[in-house]
């Protein structure tokens, strides 16, 4: 399985931005799908993720901000970036897991100039 994360860029604070998270293959397979991020000297933090059933669970500094869905029929998860903040700046990581395994994409660079 291969992941391709795209729609990083640059926004100013209170914008917005929607990452996508395209699979080379059918996620129906894939349990869980989500994004981590990781600003610049700190440590890759896991953001938000979703079940094969649609379950979603985010990190309190995201909550009421952030939605992430999935559809099945394109293969595809998908961060919905409202409300964001100077500390949103990061690179983000789209992951899959399949099984025992876990599938990482590309990282895409979000940055919000305050």
């Amino acid at each position: 399985v291969q992941l391709q994360a795209s729609g990083g860029g640059l926004v100013q604070a209170g914008g917005s931005l929607r990452l996508s998270c395209a699979s080379s293959r059918s996620i129906f397979s894939i349990n869980a799908m989500g994004w981590y991020r990781q600003a610049p000297g700190k440590q890759r933090e896991w953001v938000a993720g979703i079940t094969s059933g649609g379950t979603t669970k985010y990190v309190d500094a995201v909550k009421g901000r952030f939605t992430i869905s999935r559809d099945n029929a394109h293969n595809t998860v998908t961060l919905q970036m409202n409300s964001l903040k100077p500390e949103d700046t990061a690179v983000y990581f789209c992951y899959g897991d399949q099984g025992s395994t876990r599938y990482w994409g590309q990282g895409t660079l979000v940055t919000v100039s305050s």
